[in-house]
């Protein structure tokens, strides 16, 4: 049994004993309740702290209320025991054959299991890199490439129907000057004041006059601005090249442009204005965010009749709830502590719930050290390293798995060796290498005949799951049932490191359960029924294995 299946069961106790009139709860049953695995071995398989919660409601003693639960709950089909401890705790023993069901239940489902429908209806847009495309990647967006995809990938196995984005900043003086640093490296002339440097420029500049080499016959504004669009252009594909080898991938590419050209901007305005929370004063126009919580208000029109960039932030706000969202989440960097509750004013000004509509997240810092130096320094951008330059030093899987397993507010310092070396102190390894070492054991395993048609799917019907009755096969099975929980936490929580925490503990029960249980015979050993049940839980780690690297966007090795 899985602790989604006990806390039904439980709820369906408490439901009968409501209808029978043997219990009171004023504002009704609950209709989830939490059971976990108890921190320590003899406290049975699952606990559950209802009968303390539930005591107070009910006019009951806690222990009462348990000893009334535990009358019930040990004739439910899967429960063998059911114990009272401390001031009214629930220590709940598993029938073997129910707790061995949780691995053929695992490699039935297949890449289906851990998905849940906790965010079932609920459309999420993840915002997750808003970069300007006038140069390459590099680590300041590197950690939210994969924060905000690992996220966005748990949220939707929690049901959620998830919309990656990535806002492209591509207006604005940053833009012009990226032209005109891209013409004067085409030309051979000086960089202008505050443009763009590196090897990167002068690349892309031959590479726009190898495509298009009527462009310097242009001259003026209009040669600057073919350079800018030009440069634009391949940037901009390069950016999506590299984040589709980082195993990062967007719905929408939306661009800072369209809202302008659309007349976007203004229709928001407009509508902000007519709700009343929009002033003139001193010649431009402002937005009271001071009403909800922000510290001023914030200008949208200058006096000089130029748009501020966050007039731009909440046309594309309003943007993204006109397109059908019910939340927006941001991932920011560690220098936008400001913009939260300038966000959540901006979606309250609209008329929204900053409570339910929006949801904004700050990241921290990263560091990455060589040799005990801090890499900074790029050989094509010239300042701050490349997500490139990083793929190719660490690996994707590397890079990937050691970025996500952290919470993403903390700030990381992390050191290449570790994370390239082989050995079990490598998290990313040593969780890999456990994928690989079940593969290679349900490889062999079909070689002796022990998997029909090498397909683990059918020991499901063959198998006795109360055969799997030692201790080391119990710590596993609890674990693989742990799964869905982990996966709906870490999207509720939005702390994707739960799952690659999560996977490296699990690794570790393997291991144990493996270094105990032969799998497989020895010998002159002739196969039995117990070499099949484990064989079928080796499949299922294999399985809550593989799934847990896909939602961090990790591949799962089938040799290492």
């Amino acid at each position: 049994m899985t602790p989604e299946q006990l806390s039904t069961a439980i709820v369906d106790v408490l439901t009968t004993l409501s209808d029978e009139g043997a219990l009171t709860l004023p504002d009704g049953v609950p209709t989830t309740v939490t059971v976990e695995r108890p921190r320590q071995k003899g406290h049975g398989d699952y606990a559950t702290n209802v009968a303390l919660q539930l005591g107070k409601r009910a006019g009951m003693a806690p222990r009462d209320l348990a000893q009334l639960l535990a009358t019930r709950l040990e004739g439910v089909d899967g429960v063998a025991a059911v114990e009272i401890a401390g001031p009214g705790f629930l220590n709940l023993t598993v029938a073997a054959g129910a707790q061995g069901a949780v691995a053929a239940r695992v490699v039935a489902e297949g890449a289906a299991y851990g998905r849940t429908d906790t965010f079932a209806g609920e459309r999420v847009d993840v915002e997750f890199i808003s970069a300007n495309p006038t140069g390459p990647l590099h680590l300041g967006h590197t950690r939210w490439a994969v924060v905000g995809d690992a996220l966005a990938r748990v949220l939707e196995a929690a049901g959620a129907d998830v919309t990656r984005e990535f806002y492209i900043n591509d207006r604005g003086n940053q833009m012009d000057l990226f032209g005109a640093s891209l013409e004067a490296a085409a030309l051979g002339q000086p960089t202008p004041e505050n443009g763009y440097h590196g090897g990167y420029v002068a690349d892309l500049a031959r590479e726009i006059v190898a495509d298009r080499p009527d462009i310097l016959d242009l001259e003026g504004a209009e040669r600057t601005v073919a350079f800018r669009e030009a440069g634009y252009a391949l940037q901009l594909r390069q950016q999506q090249q590299q984040l589709e080898r980082f195993q990062t991938r967007f719905d929408v590419w939306f661009s800072e442009r369209s809202l302008h050209e659309a007349d976007d901007v203004a229709a928001s305005l407009e509508r902000l204005r007519a709700q009343g929370h929009l002033y003139d004063a001193d010649g431009a126009l402002w937005m009271r965010t001071s009403d909800f919580d922000d510290d001023k208000d914030r200008v949208l029109i200058r006096s000089n009749g130029e748009l501020t960039y966050f007039a731009s932030d909440t046309a594309y706000y309003v943007d993204k709830r006109q397109r059908g969202f019910d939340r927006c989440v941001y991932l920011l960097g560690a220098d936008h502590h400001g913009y939260v509750n300038r966000l959540r004013a901006m979606a309250a000004c609209a008329g929204d719930d900053p409570d339910r509509n929006i949801e904004v997240l700050i990241g921290q810092l990263v560091k990455i050290l060589q040799d005990g130096v801090e890499l900074k320094l790029s050989k094509r951008a010239g300042t701050l390293v490349t997500l490139e330059e990083l793929m190719d030093l660490i690996g994707v899987d590397a890079l990937r798995y050691t970025l996500a397993r952290y919470p993403a507010d903390s700030p990381l310092t992390l050191d290449v060796a570790e994370m390239t070396k082989a050995s079990s102190d490598n998290p990313v390894f040593y969780v890999q290498y456990a994928h690989a070492r079940v593969s290679s054991i349900l490889r062999n395993a079909a070689d002796l005949g022990l998997v029909p048609d090498g397909d683990p799917g059918k020991l499901v019907d063959e198998v006795d799951p109360a055969l799997l009755a030692h201790e080391k096969e119990g710590d596993l099975l609890r674990a693989l049932a742990e799964f869905p929980r982990v996966v709906a936490s870490a999207a509720q929580l939005r702390e994707p490191h739960r799952v690659a925490r999560y996977l490296e503990e699990t690794a570790g029960v393997y291991h144990r359960f493996y270094d105990s249980c032969r799998v497989l015979p020895m010998g002159e050993e002739e196969p039995g029924d117990l070499h099949r049940a484990r064989l079928l839980l080796v499949a299922a780690t294999r399985t809550v294995l593989a799934n847990g690297l896909g939602l961090l966007g990790v591949s799962a090795p089938e040799r290492m």
